[in-house]
């Protein structure tokens, strides 16, 4: 479906709007023009020497008709700007809900603030289109047509004389609409650049600030800034162009009207009511004709904003619920992975980052993952939350295969806590009952204490209700940590996913942390992904990951007997830790 084609389905939905929209134009047009022609009869009267009660009559029905045009222009944009508010709400709700669909490859390959200015700057274009963009573009014609009809039937010859520079006027159009389109895109680009650096350094500035690149990133800013200034100069020049040109077009075709209309007028050929009702009529027509530049930016604006927005809209998810999902099920048969391959880039046969990874996890058992950093422990766990579907193979929860159930359903049922925490800009609180509609103050405290989050809390300056910043940036690491495994606990989902989640934490705060676990856990299905052996020693079974594949498996004692990878990483980590007490 093209961008104009979707954009249709959004129009179709506000089509009574728009239609009243269009009947108040007409009226309003049929008002506009029906002066002229009563100033015309009302010089007939005067030149005549008629009577003042015929004056006076046309002086009254003039100044209701002006009364009357300026209610039904205010019903007509009334009518047609909100439709389009409405449509612009309704647009961006969608594009949202559509990022919200897409997976997390696709933000690998985008940045944040080129979406952000397709998501606000873009829509606001499409919406200048579908409102003032729509109404202009019933207007002029409207007006034109109207204006035509009535000067036909008053001299034909003045009339075609008036139309004479209208070829012009149609040439200019044709012209310029490409180039306008070309310089509204480019603007629109280049505001996405500078939307992307703006918010890569706000995200980034403790990074900034640590390699002194203050002035640098100053300097590319007013770069970009000089960029999107000289697009926005060659845009407003090809504006500027085209709207003195539109009006000299008029101004030159009211010329003709005067120099014809007087010469034939001398002659007695034409009446000066006539004459001025010509005149009249060209600058009715003179507002429209000057806001065909206008008009021309404004659609071509919108137009080049819409194919942006298809850009995003026209990705199709890739992990979706099925049809017809199956239901979960209570099940002993836990989780399994059959032959699973992964590669991030399949279409291009990319490297497999897992291969041939089979295990059985039997629910209320705890799995852990162990092995070197880029082994692909973390992507493995991200296939089972289906961040990422598998390459070949399958994944079963419950003995069906989870691409089979319901998605939201799915994940409702895994607690995930990633390795890198992600909290929003908003309350403690709030961040910590993410995921769940209800939370009593018991079940966060409880959370809390078994975090170990508490004793941080107790010297946040609000508790709970402190506001942590964007990405948590007021929290160390090791709290951010702590903060998204209360959240994890809070949801109480069957399965809990811990991947690498106390590496920011203190040793002896994650084995305090460890130790209360030990009671959920026994409830629970459990996989822990660490660097740490001391998290994982206690699982039921231990996987060591090797450049994607497994290469040993077994409990913490059978893998030290078989003196392998994970015996060699106990012994590092041994060493490490009597170091750091020396």
């Amino acid at each position: 479906m093209g961008s104009l084609g979707r954009l249709k389905n959004y129009f179709w939905r506000y089509w009574r709007r728009y239609l009243l929209g269009a009947v108040c134009l007409f009226g309003t047009a049929t008002l506009v023009m029906w002066i002229p022609w009563w100033i015309r009869e009302g010089v007939r009267v005067i030149e005549s020497g008629g009577p003042v009660e015929d004056v006076t009559f046309y002086a009254v029905i003039i100044a209701v008709a002006a009364v009357a045009q300026g209610i039904t222009r205010t019903f007509s944009r009334f009518l047609i700007f909100n439709a389009a508010r409405d449509i612009e709400y309704d647009l961006r709700n969608d594009l949202f809900a559509h990022l919200e669909k897409l997976p997390v490859a696709y933000y690998h390959s985008q940045r944040t603030g080129d979406l952000m200015s397709r998501v606000i700057n873009d829509i606001s274009s499409v919406r200048m289109l579908l409102g003032p963009g729509i109404l202009n573009f019933i207007n002029a014609p409207l007006y034109y047509l109207y204006a035509i009809v009535l000067m036909f039937s008053m001299d034909s010859r003045m009339t075609l004389a008036a139309m004479l520079p209208y070829p012009i006027l149609i040439w200019a159009v044709r012209n310029f609409r490409g180039k306008v389109l070309k310089s509204s895109r480019r603007v629109q680009e280049q505001m996405a650049e500078l939307s992307s650096h703006v918010q890569e350094n706000l995200s980034g500035m403790h990074v900034v600030k640590a390699y002194s690149q203050e002035l640098n990133q100053t300097r590319q800013f007013e770069k970009l800034n000089e960029d999107y200034q000289k697009e926005s100069m060659e845009l407003a020049r090809l504006r500027g162009l085209v709207e003195p040109f539109m009006k000299g077009i008029n101004g030159f075709t009211i010329l003709i009207v005067i120099w014809y209309g007087g010469i034939r007028a001398i002659r007695g050929d034409l009446m000066i009511a006539d004459l001025v009702a010509f005149i009249a009529y060209l600058n009715v027509l003179a507002w429209p004709t000057a806001a065909f530049g206008w008009m021309l930016s404004l659609v071509e604006r919108g137009r080049a904003a819409m194919e942006r927005l298809e850009e995003i809209l026209k990705v199709e998810p890739e992990i979706l619920s099925p049809p017809v999902p199956l239901r979960l099920r209570d099940s002993e048969e836990g989780i399994e992975f059959r032959n699973v391959w992964f590669a991030y880039n399949r279409q291009t046969n990319g490297r497999a980052i897992l291969r041939d990874i089979n295990f059985t996890l039997p629910r209320g058992h705890t799995l852990a993952i162990v092995g070197r950093t880029g082994a692909g422990k973390t992507t493995l766990v991200q296939l089972l939350s289906r961040l990422y579907d598998v390459s070949s193979g399958e994944i079963r929860f419950g003995g069906r295969d989870i691409r089979t159930l319901s998605l939201s359903e799915f994940r409702k049922t895994l607690g995930y806590v990633p390795q890198d925490p992600f909290l929003f800009s908003t309350s403690l609180r709030r961040n910590l009952a993410f995921g769940r509609d209800e939370v009593s103050d018991e079940e966060i405290q409880k959370a809390v204490r078994l975090s170990k989050l508490d004793r941080d809390i107790e010297i946040f300056p609000q508790a709970l209700d402190t506001i942590v910043g964007e990405r948590g940036v007021t929290l160390s690491g090791g709290q951010k940590q702590r903060a998204t495994l209360a959240r994890a606990f809070l949801l109480n989902p069957p399965v809990l996913v811990l991947d690498d989640c106390l590496s920011s934490v203190d040793a002896e705060t994650e084995d305090e942390i460890l130790k209360g676990l030990k009671a959920i856990l026994k409830e629970k299905t459990c996989i822990i992904v660490s660097h740490r052996i001391s998290a994982v020693k206690e699982a039921d079974e231990i996987l060591v990951l090797e450049e994607g594949e497994i290469i040993e498996r077994g409990d913490h004692q059978s893998l030290l007997r078989k003196d392998g990878l994970y015996a060699e990483l106990f012994r590092q980590q041994q060493l490490s830790e009597e170091l750091d007490r020396i």
